[in-house]
């Protein structure tokens, strides 16, 4: 079967092709004028904050020097003696290595915990309150905003020296974020139960419980350990401010140049991050993949 195309009028075509060009012209002018604000505000932000490319060049060379120092000699003859000398303090690091891993479990425990129980109030489809909204998302804010180490400095001048600080620290930032992203989640759900639960005369607290938690758990685990393996890099650097932790010790090796025992640490943090990230990947894409099959 022949299928004719009409050929349209030359004023008819002539009309549409130049509204083409034009829409295409448009485009590429609207699409160079957006490149050209990017690299001007590149420039400027650059400029402002004294980044200079000259003298990063000139200077590479004293980084990759200290990784030379950092880095142990290793040899295969003796392998094993060049190990136990590189890790001496393995039993040491490993105890305040845990002591991170903990720190971060904590925090993540408490601010998932205190998220969970903010983030209906944040929900725009949940509450009508103007005024409930704007102090829950406005606290939400300033947990999230304010960095851990600046909550950690505060809290070590309050209680004193210690993995309490990290854990408060952590667990208020923690808040914040996953309070931010359980908002976001519980805003997107079907409102169809919730309708029908609020029909029958429930509460706040049975909607919630029965309506909203079902559609959103599972999101909510995989940002809650998405939000740990960020908190397992954030403790590590606690330990800078007197919060403990393996943070500390690097921290003092590196003061005192004690350059083996920064790369030994540094590979140990690496190692256990990198195992974490693996693993909580693993379970949050079981969960994800378990919601989109349910």
């Amino acid at each position: 079967m022949t299928v004719r195309i009409e050929k349209l009028p030359p004023e008819r075509e002539g009309t549409l092709l130049a509204a083409y060009s034009g829409a295409v012209v448009s485009t590429r002018r609207r699409t160079l004028g957006a490149f050209v604000v990017v690299v001007a505000l590149y420039l400027l932000a650059g400029w402002m904050a004294e980044v200079r490319p000259l003298t990063f060049l000139d200077n590479i060379h004293n980084f990759t020097a200290y990784l030379g120092q950092i880095l142990p000699v290793l040899t295969l003859d003796n392998m094993p003696a060049d190990l136990a000398a590189w890790y001496w303090g393995l039993p040491k690091w490993l105890s305040l290595l845990g002591e991170t891993i903990l720190m971060a479990y904590l925090g993540t425990l408490f601010g998932g915990i205190a998220a969970f129980c903010l983030c209906f109030l944040a929900s725009a489809n949940l509450v009508r309150s103007t005024a409930i909204r704007f102090c829950a998302r406005r606290f939400l804010e300033v947990c999230r905003t304010v960095p851990e180490v600046v909550f950690a400095l505060i809290f070590v001048i309050a209680f004193g020296l210690g993995p309490m600080v990290g854990v408060l620290a952590i667990a208020i930032h923690t808040t914040g974020a996953l309070g931010k992203l359980f908002s976001e989640v519980v805003e997107n759900i079907d409102m169809k139960p919730v309708e029908g639960l609020t029909g029958t005369g429930a509460g706040f607290l049975e909607t919630v419980r029965f309506a909203v938690v079902p559609q959103v758990l599972s999101n909510f685990a995989s940002y809650a350990l998405l939000r740990f393996e960020i908190n397992v890099r954030g403790a590590g650097v606690m330990g800078f401010v007197g919060a403990g932790g393996i943070g500390q010790e690097f921290l003092i090796a590196i003061r005192n140049f004690y350059y083996s025992d920064v790369s030994a640490i540094l590979v140990l943090i690496i190692l256990t991050v990198v195992a974490i990230d693996l693993g909580t990947e693993r379970l949050r894409h079981h969960l994800l993949g378990r919601e989109a099959h349910a």
